[in-house]
């Protein structure tokens, strides 16, 4: 076993992000200091837990660590009140203390829930999370979002409560559904476009290799994304400067969860076309070249992602946005680009300019 360790350095909130081949089987050792306790519950859903719930278990029993388990549904749809009632409810059940440790072994609905449920239960206790989709290794699983959806938006009920630790156990992706990778590579990509345009031109040469789930392609493109959203959280914790730069595409991609329904599109499917749209905005206002905004989309396509946004009418767009986390003082907040690497945040979008990109 060989890990790369990371950390997100909040001062007294610190914590570590484990990367690495085989890292489930040693848990119990790599997140015996992080978790301080002979005790774990974990959280998962059928799907993780038929591969990856055993090899977890017994590597926790090994250092001394006895775990019950949440079993929840699998699903977007599930990421709800009633789901996380049954969580709580559960916690109650097996008699959960404030110092026992919750661990998400899921991809980033089992981490969001898992996690609310933490940071609400018995006012917080501690989690950790073990992200099991390359969404939620490069993204949802770092920087302490947690949440549930509500039917008129997104993610909009939740509390920033930050894990103990992160295991990223880049073997979990060989279980993983064609489609569910290709979800997690929209959040890689971003990472790219935002802030990092020699990562971006990495992807362009490898992305070949990630989609192949090729170790070491695999491995550097987990630990950089990782690193880039460790860097810009460690400096805005709560999303009141560089961290909003993290939304390109979802102003956009929440939109299209939400418009068609939570789970007929991926949260990923949805960002790659959120940000094939915001590329195309920043070029309507003259901020990015075109040939950048082609170079966007033609990473995604190549990542087999979907670039057109559905037709749900610039006004339903518009209507859903205004319900969007980022909106100040009734403003609409748009990650915009002004080259590969650069963002920035624009409040002064015109309707006619959205219009202009959005579909009809």
């Amino acid at each position: 076993m060989e890990a790369r360790r990371l950390e997100v350095a909040l001062g007294a909130r610190s914590y570590p992000i484990h990367i690495g081949s085989g890292l489930i089987q040693h848990a119990g050792a790599l997140l015996a200091d992080d978790l301080r306790a002979h005790r774990a519950v974990i959280v998962t859903n059928a799907t993780v837990g038929a591969h990856w719930l055993a090899p977890l278990r017994t590597a926790l029993s090994a250092a001394g660590i006895a775990s019950e388990t949440i079993v929840v549904p699998d699903g977007e749809r599930y990421k709800s009140w009633a789901t996380l009632d049954n969580v709580l409810t559960r916690l109650l059940e097996l008699a959960t203390e404030r110092s026992t440790p919750v661990i998400a072994l899921g991809g980033g609905v089992v981490g969001d829930l898992a996690g609310f449920a933490a940071a609400i239960y018995q006012r917080g206790i501690p989690f950790v999370q073990v992200p099991t989709t390359l969404l939620a290794q490069v993204d949802s699983s770092v920087g302490g979002k947690t949440g549930i959806n509500h039917p008129l938006g997104k993610n909009m009920i939740g509390a920033f409560h930050q894990p103990r630790a992160v295991l990223i156990d880049v073997d979990c992706l060989s279980t993983l559904p064609a489609r569910e990778l290709a979800a997690g590579m929209a959040e890689v990509v971003k990472y790219g476009a935002i802030c990092d345009a020699a990562f971006f031109a990495w992807l362009e040469q490898n992305v070949g290799r990630v989609m192949a789930r090729e170790a070491d392609a695999v491995t550097h493109a987990v630990a950089e994304s990782c690193r880039l959203k460790a860097e810009i959280v460690a400096r805005d914790e709560r999303e009141t400067g560089d961290r909003a730069l993290l939304n390109f595409g979802h102003t956009f991609g929440h939109a299209i969860e939400t418009g068609v329904g939570y789970g007929e599109w991926l949260h990923g499917e949805a960002v790659a076309a959120g940000m094939v749209v915001g590329a195309r905005l920043s070029v309507l206002r003259g901020h990015l070249a075109a040939s950048d905004a082609e170079r966007l989309r033609n990473l995604l396509v190549r990542a087999n992602l979907p670039v057109d946004a559905p037709g749900l009418r610039p006004g339903r767009y518009r209507e859903l946005m205004q319900r969007d986390k980022k909106v100040l003082a009734g403003a609409i907040r748009f990650v915009l680009l002004k080259g590969i690497g650069q963002a920035f945040v624009a409040a002064d979008v015109t309707d006619a300019q959205l219009a202009a990109v959005l579909p009809p």
